[in-house]
Parts: structure tokens; sequence; C-alpha cells
């Protein structure tokens, strides 16, 4: 066998990946939770933690909104991961999946609705606020992400902007739910994702610029 071909075939495997310099996962979590705890301290300060969250922990629909949002949040730093080392390809079904059960629940509650409530089960008292909060909280995380997804040396930039976008805007969607009065599964489903999409659409403007390397 020839030692191109030999380099080839290792370089690849299906389990190759670069190895992280050391140090390199304490600063990316150093860097994601300073991300994370600016957009806390933001919904704490200008928004407000819900007064009564502790009575929200024992009501079902709560904890299938934070489940939805986090599994979202997951899928999208997977993805942002994938997306952000050079020559991988991301896997966008792992977001989908979690995306169409939320409608698919949103449709089912709103067919089963009397027809008086399907307007309020969608639009809620908080529609015209809840994209732009969720935005707004997703700044400082998208800041950290980018900044990690730059040492990861993306070679497809709009791509990698995008995802950095998205798992910053579910992230920030996840910060948000300490917050945010709705529960209903058609809102969490439309608004919640809305607010997770202007990041996405940020992240693939701003990314040619701000990963180039």
């Amino acid at each position: 066998m020839k030692t191109d071909d030999l380099i080839a075939m290792l370089a690849s495997g299906p389990d190759v990946a670069p190895a992280p310099p050391p140090g390199a996962r304490w600063r990316m979590a150093a860097t994601l939770a300073a991300g994370i705890g600016i957009s806390m301290l933001l919904m704490a300060t200008l928004l407000g933690v819900r007064p009564n969250l502790g009575q929200l922990l024992f009501l079902p629909d709560f904890w299938i909104k934070v489940g939805f949002v986090l599994s979202v949040t997951l899928a999208g730093a997977y993805v942002g991961r994938r997306v952000g080392l050079p020559g991988t390809h991301a896997q966008p079904l792992l977001i989908a999946v979690p995306l169409l059960l939320m409608w698919a629940l949103g449709a089912i509650i709103m067919m089963e609705a009397p027809p008086e409530q399907r307007m309020e089960l969608f639009w809620g008292t908080t529609w015209r606020a809840c994209p732009f909060l969720i935005a707004m909280l997703s700044l400082p995380i998208m800041v950290a992400v980018l900044r990690l997804m730059r040492e990861m040396a993306p070679t497809r930039l709009r791509v990698a902007g995008a995802a950095a976008g998205f798992a910053s805007g579910s992230a920030a969607a996840l910060v948000y739910c300490l917050h945010c009065p709705e529960m209903a599964a058609s809102f969490i489903g439309f608004w919640y994702v809305l607010g997770m999409l202007v990041p996405t659409v940020i992240g693939a403007l701003i990314g040619p610029k701000v990963l180039a390397w």
C-alpha cells in the first residue's frame, strides 16, 4: 500500500476527530458557562423569574415545555459541534425529531380543544414579546459559541454560523422558560422556535465574517 493511500484511509476513518489542545475542554466549558450565566442574569434582572415557579414544577405541561427545549438545545449543540469541525457533516434530523413531536402534540391538543380556545392556545398572551426576548437572551450565548467555533476552524462558515445561532437560541429559550408563563404546546412549538430562528439567521449572516480563519 502506498503511503498516500494509507494516510488517506486513516484520515477518513469514522472515529477520526481533531484532538483538542491541553486545557481546551475547560476553556470551552468556562466560555459557555459565562455566556449562559450572562443570559440568565439578563433574564433575572430585566424579566424576572416566575414567582410561582415552585408550583409550576408539579405541572406536566411545564416539564413537556422544558423537555422539548432541552432536547432541542442538546441536539443543536451536537450539530453545532459537528459543523464546527472541518470535514464533518451535520445531522439535522436530530433537531427535526423534537420539533416534529412538539408540532404533532400541539396539533392534537388544538384539534381536541373547543373552537373558542384554539386561538388562545396558539397566540397565548406573550406572542409579541416571546421571540424577541429569546433572541435578546441568545446574544451573550452566541458570542461565546461563535468564539469557540472559530477555534474549531470550520470550513462551511455560513452553515457553521447558522448552527451556532440555533444552538444559542435554543439555550436562550431554556433560560427563558424560567420566566415565560406560556405552556401550551402549540405556542411553544411556534413562537419559541421562531425565537430560536432569529439568532439562526443572524449567525448565518455574520458567520463568514466572524468565523473566517
